[in-house]
């Protein structure tokens, strides 16, 4: 792998490079290059998969004055995970760390018609706070994340300074609090909530709504009761591993009432801990309430990632932060307030600016210290911009600009997880578009390119889409090529195409339907005979809105009566619950076509995730589409080559897995997705003597049917392999629901 240079003035970067597979990269390169305007003060790098000692070995690290630079390049030999094995080490998190010299209050660069505006005060007195831990004791912590929580809150209990106030409250099914209301954290308090620590226990269910009321009331009450304490830093932690099971469950009805309570008084943060939860919900929660959420991952070290999530916020120096532009100056501003601002973190404001107000410009900080009012101003320092234009040119300009589209983006996927249908869609496009324009990976799509070279030499590419369209080709001197977390390593077999069963339904060539049915011998297979340009349904499950639907291709000019061939030549893939639809044409692949998404050639070698979506595109061959919690479908590529009977490229359409499909999905292959028998009876010869005819008794019907042959495409798109079937005539007459008119439909989406 390889890291394209970055440079940025923000106060740390983390470069996280996944598993690189079971096999071993000829030349894996992670190069990271950092240009600080205010000068690097700290550089470190680290990576999970490696040693202590194997890290100072192999990870290159050095930094002088404003430039930085970071260097793992390891030899195959240095990949194994020991000296005979045949398995890489190459497994985890490489991470890249740094911290800046800040000399001054704040920092404000402009260029471009677009500012930065950095604002990281020091040598403030640290703020009391009044802090309560809610803690999940419901019997799924047991074991090892509650010796852990344990361990963690019992260090954090001892690091509290004494004008700090504090309180313990546990969930189960029933809610208990250590104290009615905030302590002081004396000693002999302290000592207390530690041997409550030591001696608390498991309890049942999960009753997270009722513990997050309490733990806010307790809150409330200490800053509307007690004068000494209304003008500390008010936090509250939860930290759970599951979701709700008692009491309140119902998840929109939890937000609503801690949105209630809380009334944004103060930042609620939530740890989850563990894989079995969900995370998008304590997100949403957290962002809600001028929080953040965070996994705690179930390892060695989960005392470590409490305890330093915890020494994130454990140090507040100023609550009701805004910083301020003048008026008429601003626009495309990212988030101006913040709730509480902590020792050792950075606020970041950019914007665009208007063209007359450049010399002008400037950005007021307030605040509030111990209710006293905190003010400062930030002026831009023409001096030393024009030593940075100098030593860093266009770098700089453009940079300035890719930290306001980075900000936005990052605030527009954290609206859209509080969204739902249209609306979510809209944001999602418009993070999605960013992301293009401004060649950034995000969460909403991870783009992935894997293989260097085929066997034909074709370096692996993206199109661009269609004029007027951002151009989504990766940029720079050198081609940089990402590795998403789960993915495998450029030299093998991707990993994320699922092993292809056997006998699979499908739809393919002209368009004939293939149902596999469990435990027989022989599919059933069908024809659909319609003009080129309708669109049937092949797959609709109503509890989900999930669609796939096929546009028939073919020659428009046909004698009359003739049956000509027909074949699909447009699918759309639609999830209308998470705003994903994918079109597939024999020449793109568009993501999101009606929001102006990404379009990907059959060239490519990619892969896609928008929320539980994951799209695999294999160049030259297929698609595979897998969804979480509903299927697996692949869409074969059809090319025209040399002897081929078929003069246009078309798709198939092959069910890889459709056993979680909810039992009222339709469709000309849907209804067929659960379970169902035929029988067979009376072979002999049919009108053509090379064919068997027999009779057939399906869904209370007799049908006449014939024996035939059929071709399977899903793992050999040039020459299949043959299924035998019995067919159905007259479009499938008898077997499908009602008559094959019922599925034409408008249009794919």
């Amino acid at each position: 792998m390889t890291s394209s240079s970055r440079s940025s003035p923000s106060s740390s970067c983390s470069i996280l490079s996944g598993s690189l597979g079971a096999g071993f990269a000829s030349m894996p390169q992670i190069d990271v290059d950092i240009f600080e305007p205010q000068g690097i003060s700290k550089l470190d790098a680290q990576a999970s998969f490696l040693s202590k000692e194997q890290a100072a070995q192999l990870i290159k690290k050095s930094f002088s004055g404003k430039k930085g630079h970071v260097l793992f390049r390891p030899t195959v030999g240095q990949q194994q995970s020991c000296p005979s094995c045949s398995t890489t080490l190459l497994k985890g998190d490489f991470k890249v760390t740094y911290d800046v010299n800040r000399d001054k209050l704040c920092d404000l660069l402009v260029t471009n018609n677009h500012f930065a505006h950095f604002f990281a005060p020091q040598n403030l007195t640290k703020l009391n706070k009044n802090v309560v831990f809610v803690i999940d004791i419901s019997s799924s912590m047991e074991g090892q994340k509650l010796k852990q929580t344990k361990e963690a809150l019992l260090k954090i209990l001892g690091d509290m300074r004494p004008g700090d106030y504090f309180n313990l409250v546990l969930f189960g099914s029933a809610v208990v609090s250590w104290r009615d209301s905030l302590v002081q954290a004396t000693a002999a308090n302290l000592d207390a909530a530690q041997n409550f620590v030591r001696r608390f226990s498991l309890a049942g269910s999960t009753n997270m709504n009722d513990g997050l009321l309490q733990g806010i009331e307790i809150l409330n009450k200490a800053q509307g009761s007690l004068p000494e304490l209304s003008n500390h830093a008010s936090i509250l932690i939860m930290l759970t591993d599951g979701e709700p099971t008692e009491g309140v469950t119902d998840r929109s009805q939890i937000l609503k009432n801690v949105r209630k309570a809380i009334q944004g008084r103060f930042p609620l943060y939530n740890l989850g801990f563990g894989h079995n939860l969900d995370l998008n919900f304590l997100e949403v929660m957290s962002l809600e309430n001028n929080g953040r959420a965070q996994r705690i991952y179930e390892d060695h070290d989960a005392t470590q990632q409490l305890q330093g999530f915890y020494d994130q916020v454990a140090n507040p120096l100023l609550t009701d932060v805004e910083l301020l532009y003048p008026q008429d100056t601003v626009s495309a501003l990212t988030q101006h307030h913040h709730k509480q601002y902590y020792e050792g973190s950075e606020i970041m404001v950019a914007g665009r600016i208007a063209d007359h107000k450049l010399s002008s410009f400037k950005g007021d900080v307030r605040a509030y210290r111990e209710g006293q009012e905190f003010k400062t101003t930030c002026l831009v320092d023409e001096e030393e911009m024009k030593k940075l234009l100098q030593e860093r040119g266009h770098i700089l300009e453009n940079h300035v600009e890719r930290l306001w589209a980075y900000l936005t983006i990052q605030e527009l996927l954290d609206k859209r997880m509080k969204l739902k249908g249209e609306e979510k869609a809209n944001v999602s496009a418009k993070a999605l578009k960013m992301s293009m324009d401004y060649q950034f990976v995000t969460p909403l799509t991870s783009m992935t390119i894997r293989g260097m070279a085929d066997q034909d030499g074709h370096e692996p590419i993206i199109d661009k889409p269609l004029e007027d369209s951002p151009p989504l080709e990766m940029l720079g001197p050198r081609k940089t090529f990402v590795l998403a977390a789960s993915q495998p390593s450029p030299t093998r077999p991707s990993s994320n195409t699922p092993h292809l069963p056997n006998k699979v339904t499908y739809v393919d060539t002209d368009p004939h339907f293939i149902i596999h049915v469990p435990q027989k011998k022989d599919a059933l297979c069908f024809n659909i005979n319609e003009e080129p340009g309708v669109v049937l349904n092949l797959v609709q499950d109503p509890d989900t809105g999930f669609s796939v639907n096929g546009q028939l291709i073919g020659k428009e000019a046909r004698s009359p009566g003739q049956h000509e061939a027909t074949y699909f030549g447009r699918l759309g893939i639609a999830n209308p619950a998470t705003g994903f639809q994918l079109e597939v044409t024999p020449q793109n692949i568009t993501l999101n076509p009606g929001s102006g998404g990404p379009v990907f050639s059959w060239r490519d070698q990619a892969s896609l995730r928008q929320d539980e979506v994951v799209v695999t595109i294999n160049r030259k061959r297929n698609l595979v589409v897998s969804m979480e919690d509903r299927g697996t479908f692949e869409v074969v590529l059809h090319r025209v080559w040399k002897g081929s009977a078929v003069h246009q490229d078309f798709l198939g359409f092959y069910v890889l897995d459709s056993h979680r499909m909810s039992a009222r999905t339709h469709g000309l292959l849907g209804q067929f997705f659960h379970p169902f028998d035929y029988q067979v009876s009376d072979l002999h010869p049919g009108t053509d003597p090379t064919k068997t005819d027999a009779t057939m008794v399906v869904k209370n019907r007799r049908l006449t049917v014939t024996r035939g042959l059929q071709k399977d495409y899903s793992k050999d798109p040039r020459h299949g392999t043959e299924v035998t079937c019995w067919f159905i005539h007259n479009n499938g007459d008898g077997l499908i629901d009602g008559i094959h008119t019922d599925y034409i439909v408008p249009d794919i989406f």
